[in-house]
């Protein structure tokens, strides 16, 4: 659907560039956004491996494993079914550590983990192997849209890409988004939390 929007809007706007004679106002356009593309991948290359190789240096040095500890109560009151040292639990808090940090690129590979490993989950769940509720083939576990929305509306103390992006089209304080960023992930993340918990209570009804 998206790919039909942004196609029909592309067509639109050189119709109408044809008829009204700014033809090449469209292809500078064209030309200059190409050269801001690849600038900004340059500048989020940068950035990103920066904050990647730091949350590798964490994990490696066992501050990840700490952080973990930490905050497991808080999986258990998210994923209460959960069983104790699944591995979906690991890639879970590490993705959620990384979308703390603002590393949405470093999360998402251990979101994907997570995604798989409760799939699998669900399935032992319908093979009568693990106890709890097992849902059809094809629809998501409570477990799973859980992580989901949390994993979207997740706390950010640092936006990294937001930085990044400001700091590329000449913000005079790229970092300044940090606070009005943590009140705004702060209040998503409670609501998703709050949803969650209302939602996962119905279904057990």
């Amino acid at each position: 659907m998206l790919n039909y929007l942004w196609a029909g809007m592309i067509l639109v706007g050189i119709i109408f560039a044809s008829f009204t004679g700014r033809m090449p106002d469209i292809t500078n356009a064209a030309l200059d956004s190409s050269k801001e593309a690849v600038t900004l991948c340059i500048t989020m290359i940068g950035v990103m491996s920066f904050w990647v190789g730091l949350m590798e240096i964490a994990a490696k040095a066992g501050i990840v494993k700490m952080a973990s500890r930490k905050i497991r109560p808080l999986i258990r009151f998210l994923f209460p079914l959960l069983p104790d040292g699944h591995p979906a639990e690991t890639h879970i808090t590490t993705n959620i550590i990384a979308n703390v940090l603002g590393l949405g690129w470093a999360a998402t590979p251990a979101g994907l983990r997570a995604m798989e490993e409760l799939g699998r989950l669900e399935e032992d769940r319908r093979k009568g192997l693990l106890p709890g509720p097992a849902r059809k083939r094809g629809i998501a576990s409570n477990e799973m849209c859980t992580f989901l929305i949390i994993n979207i509306s997740s706390l950010q103390l640092i936006p990294v890409n937001v930085i990044a992006y400001r700091s590329q089209y000449g913000s005079v304080n790229p970092a300044a988004i940090v606070g009005p960023g943590i009140a705004a992930t702060a209040v998503s993340t409670l609501a998703a939390v709050v949803y969650c918990k209302m939602m996962d209570g119905k279904r057990r009804i």
